[in-house]
């Protein structure tokens, strides 16, 4: 069995990205087409709004069970029933589409409650397994970002899928595609050697211990920051694009451009991961989302709209690896899962919450007073990053 901090093969590090792939595609993919499907048969907007919230509220519920799960059972036990539950969502899904009509909207919710479950259990384990293995900070920033190409991916991927699929034969093949997804997961997983348990003991401790620590607490508050950023962009861009005319298709190509550029940046990272230093990157990425947000609402035509999402994506991009290699740092090798459930938490009812405060001030301030009062509070919250330090 290959113990923690021994370093990863290349052959493992490739089945666990597969593996977050397997799962987030298949999640991706729904939260295409379930809203879809709720439209096209008469559902209203909030209906719309209740089922893609219950994707980040399921993962929220579930967040620190699965956490402390990876804790005591490692990597295949947390991951098979991650594949399991997300199996069981998307055969909801496909009932729906024969189920009589008052049962297929009650489907489409346990569909979307059990892949949100899903994915975020199988992630959660394959982090903590991530991080294990790595021997070094340096070997963690590079393996985290070979895996944050896989949501990037997944979420092309998934939705492409899903959508090419419904327009040739209906919601039916969709989620019969998407169905098959996970078990790209459940085969990789034969690829990652099996961990001795850690932490077998987590749960005799209250999860919110871990918020004593200094380090930590700072750490959750400089990534909540920095997830509010994404939600933001990705609400006010499409809100500042209607107000100034634009057409779904340059909207569409603003977002596409940031979601390539976080992708470039996972990619060039592992080669420049040597040089880098985790804290001054997180503190440079705040800076910097600040500035392009400050800029964002001045920026004059779609072109120029294009430039800042291209800069913002390189900014958030750079942040995921360093904040993963922290919390590695920062928290105790036994309860790793745990630090990450509770950070998934954090991620997934800021997802779930703030899209609906947006909308509220929205209305009433407009897309520009969004990103300026993001900017300003992701620049002010930057000075915490220079206190990320290990325990």
């Amino acid at each position: 069995m290959a113990e923690p901090g021994q370093g990863l093969p290349t052959r493992t590090l490739l089945a666990l990205v597969a593996g977050q792939l397997g799962v987030h595609a298949a999640m991706a993919g729904l939260r295409l087409a379930a809203p879809l499907q709720a439209l096209r048969e008469g559902y209203s907007a909030w209906a719309v709004g209740l089922l893609l919230a219950l994707f980040a509220g399921a993962a929220v519920l579930s967040a620190l069970r699965a956490g402390r799960l990876a804790d005591r059972h490692g990597y295949h036990r947390p991951v098979g029933l991650a594949v399991a539950v997300t199996v069981v969502g998307m055969l909801c899904a496909l009932l729906s589409t024969w189920a009589p009509e008052g049962w297929r909207f009650p489907l489409l919710c346990l569909a979307a409650a059990g892949t949100g479950m899903g994915t975020n259990t199988g992630m959660l384990a394959i982090q903590r397994t991530a991080g294990h293995a790595a021997g070094t900070a340096t070997e963690r920033v590079r393996i985290f970002s070979w895996l944050g190409v896989a949501p990037s991916f997944s979420n092309v991927v998934g939705p492409v899928a899903a959508g090419l699929m419904i327009d040739a034969a209906g919601f039916t093949a969709a989620y019969a595609l998407l169905l098959a997804l996970p078990l790209i997961t459940l085969v990789s997983a034969r690829q990652v050697p099996r961990q001795a348990p850690w932490g077998s003991d987590a749960e005799r401790h209250a999860a919110w211990d871990l918020l004593k620590l200094p380090a930590f607490r700072r750490l959750l508050w400089v990534n909540g920051l920095l997830s509010m950023c994404w939600d933001v962009h990705t609400f006010a861009v499409p809100v500042l694009g209607h107000e100034r005319g634009f057409s779904a298709g340059t909207i569409g190509f603003i977002l596409g451009a940031f979601t390539l550029s976080v992708t470039l940046v996972r990619l060039a990272i592992p080669l420049l991961a040597h040089r880098l230093r985790e804290a001054t990157v997180v503190r440079s990425a705040m800076l910097g989302c600040g500035a392009v947000f400050a800029l964002y609402p001045f920026a004059p035509s779609p072109l120029w709209m294009g430039a800042c999402a291209v800069l913002l994506g390189l900014a958030l991009g750079s942040v995921q690896p360093m904040v993963m290699s922290l919390l590695h740092d920062v928290t105790p090798g036994e309860r790793h899962g745990e630090a990450l459930a509770l950070r998934s938490m954090i991620i997934n009812a800021s997802s779930t919450v703030l899209p609906l405060l947006f909308g509220a001030s929205g209305a009433l301030v407009g897309a520009a007073a969004l990103f300026w009062a993001a900017g300003g509070a992701v620049g002010a919250g930057s000075w915490l990053a220079r206190r990320l330090q290990p325990a």
